[in-house]
Order: structure tokens, then sequence, then C-alpha cells
């Protein structure tokens, strides 16, 4: 067997023997068609990594003489082949240490590890001299070094003997990279060298001061400190095995018979060689932006070990609602671990938490489909090691000229690039037996990815010959005259014409009916309401579409399509549906929304006072839930589809489906932070609301109010309590006027008038109580508590607040309970009962930490540290409030400033927290 090694000189093996691999230039010439082994190298890129960028004028003689002895020397080991203007040595990428060591990296285990990094013999392709090979230098040492770092932990504990011996002379070669040093140093220790650890350490540090002018990490600093305490720094047990990355993997699958673009895909590899931080691909509609930079991303992909995160910014959107990027930036939180109750409230502070939690990583972005330079602008990380990739129809010259983005410009396939793409889907021998149907499939498709792609779907299914389907698709007079983009695509509507013509009945109905769906991607459920299917049949026929390449599943039961498709599905339900039959699909859709939404929300809330939501017409009942996680689940993929349906049946007068959204959704939107939806679905409702009757309008008007108190609207949110009590006199709702004056309630203490909070707690109470509404009963008695220890009545505070707790505990309201016990402790600390507090916060933190309120969390830590500070015992305040500071920090929460304060106010503290990532 052959073997090639680049993680070197540049070195050919067969049989345990070397093979002469040639002169210098033929080394560099066998060098950068190995660095892409078993895909093509167009004559061009192979030219520019040999001889640079102004080769001599005899070149391509030269290089074909390279080749020519490249060959010979391969013999039956390996085919070198020209085709389409490329290069292509066909051999396993295995034989070559380079994708050797990436394959074995990717495994994540130690033993690989350790493999991949004895397959380096010094410096990367040590005797190839050019610009090229100076480039791909400093990245593959880079992947060098990750790997090494990775492995030494990992081996740590079982043997640091052996980390030392494979990692010293790297370290002691690498003195700036921390990560690095860190793993030596603990391994020294581990060994029983305590003197050496110490001694390295020194070195590092004096590097890191000589040259960066800094001091050493935390990390390293904590390391050091231990040795000196005698201590050997904590390492992985034995028998764990190493963790898993935790990183996002977000990228959507990779294209099967992908073709093409090679030119593309090199110039993508130079400008993250080049580290160009961001790239931003533009082209016109359906000329393959999205598959060409997801292909690359996947090729790419182990340069990126901490993670990959996509999203979709809808740019185009046929319904004209580009995705928000404060939406953007909360699907990232979530894919990076933050849960839906850490996040903070405005969009700067969310994106700086994404920012912080990006810092120092190795992480690959794709914003895709963008509208403009502004929607992206607030999901651009501002690390170095971070590489975004942003694709747009618009050329995006905002961030060219700003940021210094590097622009991409892609065009229609070349004809030659369109006949691999076909011969790719329909095979090389049944595009050869026909080349001029061929040529004319690709002339009426202009070459277009999108339509050559559903083209060779079509084609697929049927065994007659390319020239039947040539024929069809040239007598086809139809455009795609809706599109107004000044797309090459003219003969667009011509392919999806005849591969819709090539459904079932069934599936072209459904077809037709998703364009009236107006989220972004769709769940098989909601389809399925679409047409008034059960699921099992709805699915089957979205397998039908998604066979047909008109739909793609682009995760499990979850369907999306191409603009230009959804558009053309638009025109043909104007067509062919009535105004009858697109009403009651519409109909159908907002049912299954409000009643799955309403059961979400139950599971999210239970004890919430419910509403009555009757079940779809079809029959068929809402999906079902088994925990909160996955009610969560489902409104975060829902929630754009949710607000917009709002919107759809309070426009179409569905009055109470727009009611009963707006309720369903108030918990989701609450507790997730999303404030402006919150007031747009209760705003959208309010106009239903006034023709549905008294009680749905005064429901209306109180979650306006509490709505527009969390946007500080205090001048609103009375004059929506004004007519919300008038109403709930009228109808002598009692609970409705309560919840009047516990908001009333609430407003007063923001404005520190807290005997008239009081007095509207007390007067919710009498109400809730007349009504015998418990869960009523225990808020505004938390409310009394609250408001009646801020008054120095602290006897009266306690009293309110067990009798809080009982019914708290009744109803089953973990949160509720919480802050009674942070009241109640409150309370006990301003009565000198200082161990009595402590007791209380413990518990409420108890509470909260089950439950995920981080938030929560930090202020009673902040109140217990107040406990100890005044009960004598500075130690422990700055324990608690230094837990509650890392909480605020990491939430980028304006309490964070006053917390800091309290510690920097304590004797002998100098240790800033500034971030806990």
């Amino acid at each position: 067997m052959i073997e090639f090694r680049l993680l070197g000189p540049v070195e050919v093996w067969s049989g345990g023997r070397r093979v002469d691999a040639g002169q210098p230039r033929q080394r560099a010439v066998l060098a950068a068609l190995l660095a892409d082994a078993g895909r093509p190298v167009p004559v061009g890129t192979l030219i520019e990594r040999v001889w640079g960028q102004e080769p001599p004028r005899a070149v391509r003689p030269s290089l074909q003489a390279h080749i020519t002895r490249i060959r010979q020397m391969l013999g039956p080991a390996g085919t070198l082949s020209f085709t389409a203007g490329s290069y292509l040595l066909d051999v396993d990428p295995l034989q070559v240490d380079l994708h050797r060591f990436r394959h074995l990296v990717a495994t994540g285990a130690p033993e690989p590890l350790r493999q991949a990094i004895g397959l380096w013999q010094g410096e990367p392709l040590a005797d190839v001299g050019g610009a090229w090979a100076e480039r791909v230098r400093p990245a593959w040492r880079r992947e060098h070094l990750a790997a090494s770092v990775t492995w030494g932990r990992a081996a740590l504990a079982a043997d640091p003997a052996d980390v030392v011996a494979v990692l010293g002379d790297l370290a002691r070669e690498h003195p700036l990279n921390e990560a690095l040093a860190a793993v030596v140093i603990e391994a020294l220790a581990s060994s029983g060298q305590p003197a050496e650890a110490l001694s390295y350490y020194d070195v590092v540090r004096r590097h890191l001061l000589d040259e960066l002018g800094a001091d050493p990490s935390a990390e390293l600093q904590e390391i050091y400190q231990s040795i000196l305490r005698g201590a050997a720094p904590a390492a992985p047990a034995p028998d764990a095995p190493a963790p898993p990355a935790a990183g996002p993997a977000q990228l959507p699958a990779d294209v099967s018979g992908f073709a093409g673009r090679d030119d593309q895909l090199d110039l993508l590899d130079s400008l993250l060689l080049a580290g160009s931080p961001v790239i931003a691909v533009s082209g016109v509609a359906g000329v393959g932006k999205t598959t060409l930079v997801v292909h690359w991303a996947h090729r790419v992909v182990d340069r990126f070990p901490d993670g990959q995160l996509y999203v979709n910014l809808r740019g185009f959107d046929p319904s004209g609602r580009p995705m928000d990027p404060a939406d953007a930036v909360r699907g990232f939180l979530d894919a990076l671990g933050v849960p839906a109750g850490r996040l903070p409230a405005s969009l700067d502070a969310q994106a700086g938490l994404y920012r912080s939690l990006l810092s120092g990583k190795r992480i690959l972005v794709v914003l895709d489909n963008a509208r403009d330079a502004e929607q992206v602008r607030p999901l651009l990380p501002a690390t170095a090691g971070a590489q975004v990739v942003v694709t747009s129809r618009n050329q995006l010259t905002g961030l060219v000229a700003t940021l210094g983005a590097h622009p991409v410009t892609l065009e229609v396939l070349s004809r030659q690039e369109a006949r691999d793409l076909l011969s790719r889907r329909l095979g090389t021998a049944r595009t050869r037996r026909e080349p001029h149907a061929v040529n004319s499939i690709i002339a009426s498709c202009a070459s277009l990815p999108i339509a050559l792609a559903i083209t060779a779907a079509r084609a697929r299914q049927n065994s007659f010959p390319l020239t039947a389907l040539a024929d069809e698709l040239a007598e086809t007079d139809d455009r795609l005259d809706a599109l107004d983009t000044g797309d090459p695509a003219v003969h667009v509507r011509a392919v999806f014409s005849w591969s819709y013509a090539a459904l079932s009945a069934e599936a072209q109905r459904l077809f037709r009916l998703l364009s009236l769906h107006p989220g972004p991607d769709m769940a098989t459920a909601a389809a399925a309401a679409l047409a008034g299917h059960r699921p099992a049949r709805a699915r089957r026929l979205l397998g039908e579409l998604t066979h047909a390449s008109l739909l793609v599943e682009h995760s499990p039961g979850r369907y999306s399509w191409h603009d230009l498709l959804r558009v053309y599905a638009a025109d043909l339900t104007g067509v062919h549906d009535s105004d009858v039959e697109r009403d009651a699909a519409t109909s159908r859709l907002a049912d299954h929304y409000a009643s799955t939404a309403h059961a979400a929300d139950r599971m999210l809330y239970p004890s919430r006072d419910p509403i009555e939501v009757p079940l779809p017409a079809t029959g068929s009942g809402p999906d079902g839930f088994t925990d909160h996680r996955q009610a969560l689940a489902w409104f975060a993929a829902e929630r754009p589809a949710l607000l917009a349906v709002a919107r759809q049946a309070a426009a179409a007068g569905r009055d109470a489906r727009a009611w009963q959204l707006a309720w369903a959704l108030d918990t989701y939107l609450f507790r997730g932070g999303h404030r402006y939806d919150r007031l747009e679905a209760w705003t959208n409702a309010l106009a239903a609301a006034e023709r549905l009757g008294e009680e749905p309008l005064a429901t209306a008007h109180r979650s306006l109010s509490r709505a527009n108190i969390i946007l500080d609207r205090p001048d609103v949110a009375r004059a929506h309590l004004g007519h919300a009590l008038e109403l709930s006199v009228g109808t002598g709702n009692l609970s409705g006027q309560a919840f009047v004056h516990n908001t009333l309630a609430v407003m007063s203490g923001n404005e520190s008038r807290n005997a008239e909070a009081l007095e509207h707690a007390n007067r919710a109470l009498t109400l809730y109580e007349e009504a015998g509404n418990l869960r009523g009963q225990a808020v505004a008695l938390s409310s009394m508590a609250w408001h009646s220890t801020l008054l120095g009545e602290h006897h009266h505070a306690i009293e309110f607040g067990q009798r809080s707790l009982a019914v708290n505990q009744r109803v089953g309201d973990r949160r509720g309970q919480a802050d009674v016990w942070d009241t109640i402790g409150h309370a006990h600390h301003h009565l000198g009962r200082y161990d009595e507090a402590r007791d209380c916060y413990r518990r409420g933190v108890d509470l909260v930490r089950d439950i995920g309120d981080r938030v929560a969390e930090a202020q009673i830590l902040v109140h217990l540290g107040d406990t100890h500070e005044a009960a004598g015992n500075p130690a422990s305040a700055r324990g608690e409030w230094t837990d509650a500071l890392r909480i605020f920090v990491d939430l980028d929460h304006t309490d964070a400033r006053g917390v800091r304060a309290k510690l920097d106010a304590l004797p002998g503290f100098d240790h800033e927290i500034r971030s806990t990532h």
C-alpha cells in the first residue's frame, strides 16, 4: 500500500520503503494535489499553489511534465486524471497523513488522538516553498497544537509522564500557547516533578510578559498556586472517558451529488487560511449560495472544534418579514446552552452575552439569506477565532466597507459544471448517451442549480429518455413572472411545472396549500392541518414532495423549501383553489396552533387558570407533551409561525382564535423575554376581543397592562388597567378586579409608594377570597408581605408570607414559594434574626435553582450575602455576592454593578469578575 506524507518533508512510501518523489517542483505539485486528495483541483489553482500569482509563460508544459512523472511514480497505486479543467488524484484520503490525522482527531478518543500526534514529522511541507505553503503551514500547525492539547488533557490522569515526554518539546517550541503550557505544567506536577513545573511556569510567564506584555491566564495562575500549596492539580478520574464536545452543530445536511464550484471552494479555503473573519457570498435567487456554503462548511468542519452555528435569516421571505436579529441571537444563545430564563432583556445585552460566549472559541457562524448589513451586524462575534460566512441576494457592501468582509459573488453554473451536476445525480452513463438532451435541459434551466436539481429529481423517477424531458421543458412557455428579481431563470416555472405535474393529485393539493403557511418552516402536524389530513397521511405526501426535491426535510419532521418554490405554490393555489378552500385551510391551521399552544402552555404553567379551546374540527387532538422541555422546544420552533397565524386570524376576523393564540403564547413569551412579541400578540388580540365580548376584552386589557409595565410604559399600562377594571366591574368578575388591584400594587411599588401598594394588594386579597381564587390569594398575600416589610412592618410581613406559603404549596407554585421565602428572609433580617433569615433565603435559592430561574437565584443570593455581612461574617458575604455577581455578569444584568460595589467595599477585596466564560 502506498502512503503519502505532508506533515514533514513531502514523501512517498510503498511497502515500508521510501519512493523517490522527484525534484522539489515535482514534490510541490504532488503536495498541491494531495492536499485535496480525492477531489478535483482546477489547473489554475494548481499553478497558483506551485508557482504563485505570477507563473512563467511556459508553466503549463512544465506542469504537464511533472504530472506525467507523478503518474509514472504512482503506477497502479493511484489514478491521476484530467477532466473539466481539473486534475484529480484519485487515492483514498486516508493514505495521506494530513487527512488521516484529521480523521483520527475527529474521533475525539485518546488513543486515536495519540496516533494522530505521532503522524507529525516536524515542519509540514518542510521542503516546499512558495506563498501557498506559507499560508497553509500555520493553519496545519494550529490543528496539531489543538489536537495535542486535547490528547494531553485526556491522558493526564492515566500517564502524566507520557504527556511530558510527548508534549514537553512541543510546549517549549510554543511558549505562548497557554493551553499547551497548562497541560505540561499539570503533567509535570502530577508526575512528581513540582520544581520543574514551577520552573516551566516561570519560563512561560516571562515569555508572555516580554512578547505580549500580559500575565498568564487565570487557569495557569490557578495551577501555579495549587502547586505552591503542595496540591497536585485536579485531573479527570482514570476511568473517566474524555468529555464529549459540547459545541453546537447546527449545519444543515450536506447536499448529495454536489458538483462544480471548484474555484469558489478554493477561494473559500484560501480566505479561511488567510484569516478573513467575515466572508460575504452573494448571488441571485436559486444560484446555490446556501448549497455552496453548507457543502464547504462540512468540508472544513474539523477546523472548528468548538462548533458550528447556522441560521436562516429569511431576508427575502415572501411574507416580507425577515427574521429579527434579536430572534437569531436568542436562537444562538439557546444552541450555546443558555436557558430562556437566563436571557438578558435587551438585544444589546443578549448580543453581548453571545459575543462573550464565543470569546476565544474556534467556531463557524453561517448567517444564511441575509437581507442587509444591518440584519447581520448584531450577529457578528468579536473574537478572532470565529469564522463568519454570510449569504445574501444583495452585495452587502456595508459589511465590506466597514468591517472588511471579503465579497464572493456567485454566478450561474458554467455549462461544464451543469453537466457535472446532472451526471452526479443521474449517472454518467445516462447523460453520455444523450448529450444533446443534456445541453437542452441545461439551456432550459438557465444553468440555475435549483432548476437543475429539480429536473434531476424528476428524471430519476422515470426511465424514459432524457430527450423526452428536454422536449417537454422546451415546449413549456410559462415563466415565473411573479418574481421581479432580475434572475436569469426565465424558464424556472417550466421546471417547476412539470415536476409539479408528476405528483399525485393529493400531493399537488398539499404543495399548493403549504404556501398558506406563514412560518419559515413547518412540522408534519401543521401540514396535516392545512390539508385536513391525519398526520400519517400528511407524512406520506410530504415524503412524495421531498422525493421530488420540492421540499427539504431539514430536521426530522420539519420541512422547508426555497423561496422560488413558495412563490410558485402560492401562484398555483390562487389559480386552482377557491377562496373558500384557502380560507378553510388557514382556519384549520389556526385551529391546530391554538389547541396545541394551549396544551403546551398547560405544561409550562399548570396552575394558571385555564381557558376553553375547542379541539380542531377535523377531530384530531393537539400535539402531546410529556414534560415542560418538550413544550418549550415546540414553542421555540413554532414561535414565528404562531405570531404570524395570530396576525392572520385577527386580519381574517377569526377573533376567537386570535385571542386564544395570544393567551396561549403569553407564558412562553413572558418567560422567554420576548417582550415586543408579547405586546404585538395582545395588540392584535385586542381588536378581536372587542368583538368577542366584555370578558375577553378585559383579559386583553389586563395582559396589555403587564406587557407595557415590562416595557416601562406606566401611563399606557394604567390606561389599560382602567379599561380592564371598568369591564370587570360591569361583568361582576371579582378575580379580574383583583388582578387590576394587584397590578396597581406592582406599579405603586415600582414608584416606592409602598403604603399605596399595600392597600391595592389588600383589596386584591379581599376580592380573590370572595371569588374563591386560591392562586390569586397566594399572589396577593405575597405582595402584602413584601410591601409590609418595605414599610418596616416585619412581623406582619412574616404573617402574610406564611399564609402565602401555605396557599402556594397547596396550588403547587414553586416560583411563588421562592418569592415568599425571600420576603420572609428580608423581614427576619431586619428584625436581627440572622439565622432565620439565612434559612429562608437558602430555601428560596433551592427552589429557584430547581426550576432554573437564575435571575431570582442571584437576587436571593445578594440578600443572603447582606445577612451574612450584617451578622459580622464578611467572608461568607463575599462568597454569596461573588456567586450572585457571576450570574449577573453571565446574564449581562444591570444588577451586576450594585453587587460589584458591595464587593469592592469589603476590606481586602481586589478581584473583579469580568466574565464566567
